[in-house]
């Protein structure tokens, strides 16, 4: 994707923006608020900083998900408003390779974790065989993308909890668990990072939102 590139990013805990001209992060801001009450205030502020319209962009990046689903929801929804009334392309970004691209080099296979509620998580893992996603309860997701003893890396955000109920529940298991951290920048801007190497979607319908899926429930009879 051309530059400059404005990225929106409401899954991973908080909602962030971020302005991304010649290779460098120009401005970049994250509100604690619902996306809702505050996301249009910041997209705005960052273009005064940036001083850029809308029109001087090349493009529009967006985290995909998984993640929290309401902030998720709205942002999508927001990234395509702006890049279909602006005529402008639209590439979408998922929440694994942001967290994954922030994080520290490892080479052990890798579990990344997104939560977007307790107790519930959607994993990747990846590994020289390629990769496998799994969503659902913390302890049935993790048995899904491990096997009994081997040793993993774990990727998340360790300030919504999930992290660390993942690591316990490897530990139960015998797993041997390193802890990756993610890095330090907004998700905003390692998305826009990650977006000027990506080609743009054909069509802004073509961006869609992931929100996990859970394992179909039982019913009793």
């Amino acid at each position: 994707m051309h530059e400059p590139i404005l990225a929106l990013e409401g899954a991973l805990d908080s909602f962030s923006v971020a302005l991304l001209r010649d290779g460098e992060i120009i401005a970049e801001s994250l509100s604690k608020q619902a996306a809702l009450e505050d996301g249009l205030r910041l997209v705005r502020t960052q273009h005064e900083a940036g001083k850029l319209r809308l029109a001087d962009l090349g493009g529009i990046a967006v985290g995909t998900g998984p993640g929290g689903f309401t902030g998720l929801r709205i942002t999508i929804a927001f990234a395509k408003s702006l890049a279909f009334g602006a005529r402008l392309p639209l590439v979408g970004v998922s929440s694994f390779d942001i967290l994954e691209a922030g994080a520290t080099a490892f080479r052990l296979p890798c579990v990344t974790v997104v939560s977007g509620r307790p107790g519930v998580a959607c994993m990747r893992r990846t590994a020289r065989d390629g990769t496998h996603v799994a969503c659902g309860p913390i302890a049935a997701t993790l048995a899904r993308v491990t096997s009994d003893g081997e040793e993993i890396a774990i990727i998340g955000l360790a300030k919504d909890g999930a992290t660390e109920d993942v690591q316990s529940a490897a530990l139960e298991r015998g797993l041997s668990v390193h802890l990756i951290p993610v890095g330090t920048e907004l998700p905003a801007a390692t998305l826009a990072r990650i977006a000027r190497t990506r080609p743009p979607a054909a069509s802004v319908h073509e961006v869609a939102p992931d929100y996990g899926e859970l394992p179909a429930v039982r019913q009793r009879s």
